[in-house]
């Protein structure tokens, strides 16, 4: 098979956007050989993402290989492991647009040894495409993937059923591979049953992937591409006074200069919420008070900001704050402690055991942790719980921590910014976890 292209792939003219639909970033994720490479370079190619150098390079290395066609895949694939062995090993992040929306694609890995970089790219997403292959239908990395997606609390998940082409485009097939995956996903809290869609496909051949497939007349819902330029994406990027704020402090700015004397400003992204000049604040953990006096930018001062905006906020009175509080309305404090309940998935060839020692970071807080309990370990085919005294590498499990300081925050149910961390050896500097907080009891 050979893949036909336009002669010119490079973008015609520059994409105008419809602002209003919002930059999504999304992970493909999956068993190896699902396809996930495949797909991301269908994409670009068909919404001509792709340049004329990149797709003769591609072009070649496919000849090379021995392949009678154009491998896509090998755009995403960009190590010479990678190539040489035909699997994702690193995180491949690309960038598209169409005349409808911004895109940033985290293409992760399926073997189960790096699962670790499955969740490291799907950390920030908006959006997890699952791809099955309709031949050999739900296994266990899909099982472990959508898993990590329900942990993750990613707000919409598409299960992409690809090589629909080997099975003759059969409904009954794919029929089955959803009924199997609503069983599976009835069991997870994460995922609720209307943030999923089901789409059949051959990313190989293109079907559904930009435009409906001929193939499949049985299937009427929306093409991959489609879908993924109409899926609502929330950032809480509008003023809502509703949402708690959170601004986690990451530096104190004073310049101490002619000009600015008396200048003390606390800078940083704002997590969650909306801050406005005169809104009445407290500093967590201290318990401090005091009001807004000024917001300032890079572009000049506001008289309100909200999540994600990055600014510095300037405060009537003159407060002890530093690296790692954090600003919060008053009256709307976040879970403070220092003895912590979470979900961790472990990155490290060393397991984690009880007393274990670590470094923890959560928002822009430095803390020492020591695990007091591992609770249980997830086996991610069966859902169960198993009790263990250790977490190898790729587990995912509950876990009780004690910091050496209180933490302000709240559950990675209520928000992924102020409810996750990271585990860090302090040895070897290497992040060893990732966390999700879970709520106080």
């Amino acid at each position: 098979m050979t893949t036909s292209h336009p002669t010119d792939t490079t973008p015609d003219a520059p994409v105008v956007l419809d602002q209003s639909a919002g930059l999504l970033r999304f992970s493909t994720c999956g068993s190896v050989d699902d396809g996930k490479s495949t797909l991301i370079g269908r994409l670009l190619y068909d919404t001509k993402s792709i340049f004329e150098d990149q797709l003769a390079h591609v072009e070649e290395a496919s000849r090379r290989r021995g392949d009678d066609y154009t491998d896509l895949a090998l755009l995403t694939d960009g190590l010479r492991a990678e190539r040489e062995q035909g699997i994702t090993i690193d995180v491949a992040y690309r960038y598209f647009a169409t005349p409808h929306r911004e895109f940033i694609i985290a293409d992760t890995p399926g073997h189960l040894q790096y699962t670790r970089n499955m969740v490291t790219g799907a950390s920030t997403a908006d959006l997890a495409i699952v791809l099955v292959n309709a031949k050999k239908g739900v296994v266990e990395q899909t099982r472990r993937h959508t898993f990590i997606a329900s942990l993750l609390r990613i707000p919409h998940v598409v299960f992409a059923i690809n090589k629909m082409d080997l099975v003759d485009w059969d409904q009954a097939t794919f029929d089955a591979i959803v009924a199997d995956l609503r069983a599976f996903v009835r069991g997870l809290d994460g995922i609720s049953d209307d943030a999923l869609t089901f789409i059949p496909m051959s990313a190989l051949r293109g079907d559904n992937v930009v435009e409906r497939s001929a193939s499949m007349p049985w299937y009427t819902g929306p093409a991959m591409l489609e879908h993924l330029e109409s899926v609502a994406v929330d950032r809480g990027a509008v003023p809502a006074p509703e949402v708690p704020l959170r601004f986690p402090v990451q530096w104190v700015i004073r310049p101490q200069s002619a000009e600015y004397p008396d200048y003390r400003g606390y800078a940083g992204q704002i997590a969650r919420g909306s801050i406005a000049v005169g809104d009445a604040i407290a500093v967590v953990p201290s318990g401090r008070r005091s009001r807004v006096k000024a917001i300032d930018t890079y572009d000049g001062p506001l008289t309100e900001a909200f999540a994600p905006m990055s600014v510095t906020v300037l405060l009537e009175d003159e407060l002890d704050i530093s690296r790692g509080d954090m600003i919060v309305h008053a009256g709307q404090d976040p879970n403070i402690g220092q003895e912590l309940e979470a979900m961790v998935c472990w990155m490290s060839e060393q397991p984690l055991e009880a007393r274990a020692k670590l470094a923890l970071k959560h928002t822009t807080r430095w803390v020492r942790a020591i695990v007091t309990d591992l609770v249980h370990k997830v086996d991610v085919n069966t859902m169960e719980q198993q009790s263990v005294e250790r977490l190898g590498l790729n587990g995912m499990g509950r876990v009780r921590l004690k910091t050496t300081g209180p933490l302000a925050f709240d559950s990675y149910g209520e928000s992924r910014a102020t409810g996750s961390f990271i585990l860090v050896d302090e040895a070897t500097h290497n992040t060893v976890g990732a966390g999700m907080l879970l709520p106080p009891k």
